[in-house]
């Protein structure tokens, strides 16, 4: 009978739970409180965080090869399936009108790319720091939360670095989530109120051969150039075709709903149970926290800049704000641009224009992905 009871004893959470789990599991409650009480993207952090309680409990071993949340990162995480699932989602979610209304706003785009690359330095050199040693792929792989891109965080370290895809990924959508706290300063420290007073024309009207032919043009110019990134840009412009052509209403409503919830839901889940306390606590994690802030925050200042530069050599037509929805974060990005220049002037309304940069960062960030594979892969 005494054995059977401290068999029982030894099989329970009290007795097998160590503090690392515990304060894991103190993380995930934290960003299902952000998701819930804040509505910091709670359509990934709930399940992102749910997912980190989940992998920290003793014994249940759900996180395991054999458990659930193991199987659906083993089939949608290691082979990239669920990312470029989302990415066909979102293109079919995308409008691009307002860049092809105005091309040039691309340049933005790929502006707050400059984060990316800069980061890669970055972890290379935090190697000078006891206790961290990031590879180039590991440093590839952190380097990709710069595009401020979940999806394609997650793509690229299923690729480079699967051991960090946990941090990673806690990273990528964190900052995503915390937009309108990071931006505004930047933004408004790199401008000036006459700047973002600026108002904008009116966008022309994009005809629908235009539309169709967008996603068709920038997947043959990407499988030309950049075979590397096809996986993510393809997804994307298949969905965005689906939207556009407007004759496959059914698959377009499914890509954009039914499909990308159910994902996203398999997805946050997966990401959540690389939250086990004995992988995420560590130096490595905190540094890569700490360089996803910078490159977030480079990303932005960079879009700015540039944008800056716009608002000079147009004459003032360009409103600066914009650059800084470069960042592939939409449309949360947009919004916070559009928000900044209202405080400047009450008539100033600058969501659809910040959208065409926005929508520009999407494909810059899936661009420097297939950059970072093609280099490092």
């Amino acid at each position: 009978m005494e054995q059977g009871l401290l068999q029982l004893w030894a099989s329970t959470g009290l007795y097998n739970f160590t503090f690392g789990q515990v304060i894991m599991i103190l993380v995930g409650g934290l960003l299902i409180f952000l998701a819930i009480h804040k509505g910091f993207e709670p359509l990934l952090l709930i399940p992102i965080g749910f997912g980190g309680i989940l992998a920290n409990i003793p014994v249940a071993a759900i996180a395991g090869p054999d458990g659930l949340l193991g199987i659906l990162y083993q089939a949608g995480i290691e082979t990239g399936v669920f990312p470029l699932l989302i990415f066909m989602g979102v293109g079919a979610m995308t409008d691009f009108g307002p860049l092809l209304a105005r091309p040039s706003l691309m340049i933005l785009g790929a502006a707050a790319q400059f984060g990316i690359f800069f980061t890669l330095f970055g972890a290379i050199a935090m190697n000078l720091i006891p206790g961290i040693e990031f590879s180039l792929a590991d440093a590839a792989a952190i380097a990709i939360i710069g595009g401020a891109d979940g999806p394609t965080a997650i793509y690229v370290g299923s690729r480079l670095a699967p051991d960090l895809l946990g941090a990673i990924a806690v990273a990528a959508y964190s900052y995503m989530a915390l937009v309108p706290i990071i931006q505004p300063p930047i933004m408004k420290l790199l401008t000036t109120k006459e700047e973002r007073k600026t108002r904008m024309t009116q966008l022309r009207k994009v005809s629908k051969l235009e539309r169709i032919l967008f996603p068709l043009i920038l997947l043959l110019v990407t499988l030309l150039l950049l075979p590397s990134a096809t996986p993510l840009v393809g997804m994307l412009c298949f969905g965005n075709l689906l939207k556009e052509s407007g004759v496959v209403d059914r698959l377009s409503n499914t890509a954009q709903n039914e499909l990308i919830n159910i994902v996203t839901i398999f997805l946050g889940l997966s990401v959540g149970s690389k939250l086990a306390a004995d992988k995420f606590l560590s130096a490595e994690t905190l540094g890569i926290l700490l360089l996803g802030m910078i490159a977030f925050s480079i990303g932005t200042a960079a879009g700015v800049i540039m944008g800056k530069i716009m608002y000079r050599v147009t004459g003032k037509a360009v409103n600066p704000l914009i650059g800084a929805a470069g960042v592939s974060a939409v449309p949360m990005a947009a919004r916070v641009a559009n928000k900044i220049g209202l405080q400047a002037n009450p008539q100033n309304f600058l969501l659809m224009h910040a959208m065409g940069p926005n929508v520009a960062g999407v494909i810059g960030s899936a661009v420097a992905a297939g950059v970072l594979l093609a280099i490092v892969g």
